[in-house]
C-alpha cells in the first residue's frame, strides 16, 4: 500500500525526470506514426530482487493514459535473466519515450532492492536487522528507502526531520555526552532519540544518561562483543544497539552474530550497481 506522501513523490519524481529527459519534445519518437499501436516487453538480463513498478507505472501515465503495463514481477518478488517482468501495450510514440525514464528508475530502484536482499540473506537467523542510511542519491531519498523496504531492509530515519540521531560533533558542541542527551530529551518531540559512541566508557556514559538506542561507530568484532556484554549489565533499562561503519557483505554476519539489534550501511543506497533491464517493442 502506497502513502499519500509516497505517491505524490512518485509523481514529482517523474515530472522531474520526464522534464529533464524530454524537454520541449522527443524528436526521434516523432519519426514514427503517431497512431501506431505497438507492444512491448521489460526483460530481465540478470538476477534481481525488482524495485520501482509504480515508478515506471507513472511515467507511461504521464506520457499517454491509454498505455497499459501488465506485470509479472511484482515489487519485492526476485527475477531470473530471460524473466519478463512486464508486458505493455499502447501507442509506439508513449512507449519510445518513456522507454529510458522507466528504466532509468526500475534499474537504479532494483539495484536498491537486490544489494539489500544480499545483506538480509548474509544475516539470516541472527536476530539482526538491516537499516538503510540518508546516503542516498539526491531526490530519490524516498524512493531508495522504498526499494530498501523491497529487499528485505529497514529505513532508518527519512531525514533530519523525523528523528534525533546525536554525532560526535553534535557532542563536541553541546560539551558532553550526558548535556546532549538532556537537551534532545527535553525538545520533547516524540520520535526516537540515538547517539553515537566511539568507544566503551562513551557508551557507558551514554546509557548512563538514559540513552535508548546507541550507535557504536567503526567498533571492532570484539568490541561489539563487549558492547552487547556492557549493555546486558544494564538489564531492562538497556539500550538497541546499532552497529555501523565500513559494514560489507563479508562482515555483516560477523558483526551480526555479537548480538546486536540493528546493522546500518549506506551501501544499500550508494553502493549500487544499475541492474541490467531492457525494452522490447513487439511489431505484429
Amino acid at each position: 500500500m502506497l502513502t499519500d506522501e509516497l505517491k505524490l513523490t512518485i509523481y514529482k519524481n517523474v515530472t522531474d525526470a520526464l522534464a529533464e529527459d524530454v524537454g520541449s519534445g522527443d524528436l526521434t519518437a516523432a519519426l514514427v506514426d503517431d497512431d501506431a499501436i505497438v507492444g512491448a516487453t521489460i526483460i530481465a538480463r540478470q538476477p534481481l530482487m525488482l524495485a520501482g513498478h509504480h515508478w515506471a507505472d507513472e511515467v507511461f501515465h504521464q506520457l499517454d493514459e491509454s498505455i497499459q503495463v501488465d506485470w509479472y514481477i511484482e515489487d519485492g518478488q526476485h527475477a531470473e535473466p530471460d524473466d519478463v517482468v512486464c508486458k505493455l501495450v499502447g501507442p509506439a510514440q508513449g512507449l519510445l519515450t518513456g522507454e529510458r525514464t522507466a528504466l532509468n528508475f526500475l534499474q537504479t530502484l532494483s539495484a536498491t532492492a537486490t544489494t539489500t536482499a544480499a545483506y538480509v540473506a548474509a544475516i539470516d537467523g541472527t536476530g539482526a536487522r538491516v537499516l538503510d542510511t540518508r546516503k542516498t542519491l539526491p531526490g530519490l531519498r524516498l524512493a531508495q528507502k522504498y526499494a530498501v523496504r523491497c529487499g528485505g531492509g529497514e529505513n532508518h530515519r527519512a531525514g533530519l526531520f523525523d528523528a534525533i540521531l546525536i554525532k560526535e560533533n553534535h557532542i563536541r558542541s553541546a560539551g558532553s555526552i550526558r548535556e546532549a542527551m538532556q537537551r534532545a530529551q527535553q525538545q520533547g518531540a516524540e520520535v526516537l532519540i540515538e547517539i553515537e559512541v566511539e568507544s566503551q566508557q562513551e557508551l557507558r556514559e551514554a546509557l548512563d544518561a538514559g540513552a535508548a538506542r546507541i550507535l557504536l561507530d567503526n567498533f571492532s568484532i570484539a568490541d561489539l562483543r563487549e558492547s552487547v556484554r556492557i549493555n546486558g549489565e544494564y538489564g531492562y533499562v538497556g539500550a538497541e544497539l546499532e552497529a555501523s561503519g565500513n559494514i560489507t557483505l563479508d562482515s555483516i554476519r560477523d558483526v551480526a552474530e555479537t548480538g546486536v539489534d540493528f546493522i546500518s550501511t549506506g551501501a544499500l543506497t550508494k553502493n549500487i550497481r544499475a541492474i541490467d533491464l531492457s525494452m522490447l517493442l513487439r511489431i505484429d
